[in-house]
């Protein structure tokens, strides 16, 4: 087991120490039982002494009721114990994702995260419940076995040496054998994940361009590989079993024939031989005990490596000791920046930037698709860091503030809204957890969100269901603008977040904020020039560069870019989205 994933058995300690020795208590009784039978069979019986043989027997039934008592200790210590160690994983998974920056996340897919924290620690759970526990018993049952196999047949003893690690070694040369496909599964599983959590997504677009059918053969293809996989592995496992029984016959059959001889020529008592039969079984089983912890230990293997690798992960932002806690204002400070998704050395997105936005000013941008506007605002509050240049919020580094005193205070609402299960109340305090219910009503406001918000018949406390699908695209909108106005920042930016309401309701969005966030630098990227038109400051975007900085007027006069745009939506007559 891997030594960085046994860190998170941490509390859980006592459990996992306690379950082994509980098993080591199970296992003693389960050797003496057969040792007491056989002395009932040939000292009792025998002798004809019924109270040797109640003695004995009242001795047998206590050690077989402590075998159950410690078994079923060992089994709750050790259900602790593994389900703690599994909860502490995912706890430990789910904390390191949340220090994540976007270009960490952009390693790993949604599903592979989710393959990982559910599939691939149920797997690690489930090896180390029977690592500690079968895997702490079978060795010892074999060694006790032995022993007191040895004292009784010393020809048998010998048999059972040979077979032990020859079975051993064939039982895990199975194992390893298997491993490869099992490996094979879970990265497929990833697949599959995925496949179901874009069908699901997107189930809206399935169905508007009757593509089921499609969906459906997309999953069969993935959902047969794994089934494939899973067979051939498991094609491989199977033959633990025949295996196995061919060599518990064969060695039985053998005992038998010793010890029927070594009962003839006296020996050998008949107690004795049924003893070494128990012993030989325990021997065996445990050895298939040890195959299928080995067989589950490969299987948790390939799902270790996966999750270590996200705990191997190292966050790109992490604060630092001196880290700023306080953003001044609302001044935004571009230098010379430049930015690659791939890092150094990567295709470029944004190109040689020098922009200056002072607090309180409302900015617009505009360009094209893949004009990098996205990219230009998501580096205001550090969602990916530059290649080269700095940008600064109030005059200091984004890189040298803490992450979330400078998040705190930009205030992001991205192209790509997103709602949480739960009520609208409860949806807008993602903002500030301890606004009151009157403040929420304000922001919603400013949002253009309360009206239609009244229309519902349990008004806020609407419940939102996942991903805000019970509401409409516009709604979501506004309810997304009035949960970034709740945190009452100093700069917030609108990632073409209107583009879904109508032109009147933006009119009056922009006008709420000019009028109730004078201080607040306004970034607005949209696609409509009359989201932009009354800006302090237009910003056109082009390949990634900066094509044009001015007043409407002003870039009316000297950027062609602009005045196409312009002329295309206002002289064209411009539809409302």
């Amino acid at each position: 087991m891997n030594r960085k994933l046994l860190r998170s058995v941490r509390e859980y300690k006592r459990e996992s120490f306690l379950t082994p020795v509980l098993v080591c208590l199970e296992v003693l009784m389960e050797v003496l039982i057969p040792l007491l039978m056989a002395n009932i069979i040939d000292v009792g019986i025998a002798n004809g002494d019924m109270g040797y043989i109640i003695r004995t027997g009242v001795l047998l039934v206590v050690m077989a009721m402590l075998a159950l008592v410690f078994g079923a200790k060992a089994g709750q210590m050790g259900a602790i114990a593994s389900s703690g160690y599994a909860k502490n994983l995912r706890h430990d998974i789910f904390y390191k994702i949340q220090d994540f920056s976007f270009g960490n996340i952009d390693h790993f897919s949604t599903s592979s995260l989710v393959t990982r924290m559910t599939t691939d620690i149920t797997n690690v759970q489930m090896a180390y419940m029977f690592t500690i526990r079968l895997l702490a018993r079978a060795p010892i049952m074999i060694i006790l076995s032995l022993i007191m196999t040895l004292t009784i047949s010393v020809k048998i003893a010998v048999i059972m040496l040979i077979t032990v690690p020859i079975l051993g070694g064939a039982l895990i040369a199975i194992a390893k054998m298997a491993h490869p496909h099992f490996v094979q599964v879970f990265d497929e599983y990833d697949v599959l994940n995925n496949t179901v959590q874009e069908n699901v997504n997107a189930a809206r677009v399935v169905k508007a361009y009757v593509r089921a059918d499609h969906e459906v053969e997309k999953f069969g293809r993935v959902s047969t590989l794994v089934f494939k996989l899973f067979t051939k592995a498991e094609k491989i496992v199977a033959w633990n079993s025949p295996i196995m029984q061919f060599t518990v016959y064969a060695v039985v059959i053998i005992m038998v024939l010793i010890g029927g001889e070594s009962i003839i020529t006296g020996t050998m008592q008949t107690g004795e031989l049924t003893s070494v039969i128990v012993y030989a079984l325990q021997i065996l089983m445990s050895l298939m005990m040890v195959t299928f912890v080995f067989t589950m230990i490969m299987i948790a293997e390939a799902s270790t490596d996966r999750i270590t690798e996200v705990l191997d992960e190292v966050p790109e932002m992490e604060d630092a000791a001196d880290a700023v806690r306080e953003v001044p204002n609302g001044d935004i400070d571009f230098e010379h920046v430049n930015f690659s998704y791939a890092g150094e050395g990567g295709n470029l997105s944004l190109k040689d930037v020098d922009l200056h936005i002072k607090s309180g000013q409302i900015v617009g941008i505009i360009g094209g698709t893949g004009s990098a506007k996205s990219t230009l605002v998501q580096l205001i509050p550090r969602l990916y860091d530059v290649t080269g240049g700095s940008v600064k919020v109030g005059g200091v580094d984004v890189r040298n503030y803490s992450l979330e005193a400078l998040r705190d205070q930009v205030s992001m609402v991205l192209q790509k809204n997103v709602l949480f299960t739960g009520s609208i109340y409860e949806n807008i305090r993602w903002g500030d957890e301890n606004a009151s219910d009157e403040e929420v009503q304000r922001v919603c406001r400013l949002a253009q969100a309360d009206g239609f918000i009244q229309e519902f018949p349990a008004g806020y406390d609407t419940m939102i269901v996942e991903g805000g699908n019970n509401v409409s695209g516009g709604q979501k909108q506004r309810l997304c603008i009035a949960r970034a106005l709740l945190k009452k920042p100093k700069i917030l930016i609108l990632d073409d977040s209107t583009s879904a309401v109508d032109t009147r309701t933006d009119a009056l969005i922009r006008q709420a904020f000019r009028e109730e966030i004078p201080d607040t630098t306004k970034i607005i990227i949209a696609q409509r020039i009359s989201s932009v038109e009354d800006a302090d400051m237009i910003i056109v975007m082009d390949n990634g560069k900066i094509n044009g900085i001015g007043t409407s007027e002003e870039l009316l006069k000297t950027n062609d870019i602009y005045r196409e745009v312009y002329e295309s939506q206002v002289k064209g007559g411009a539809v409302d989205e």
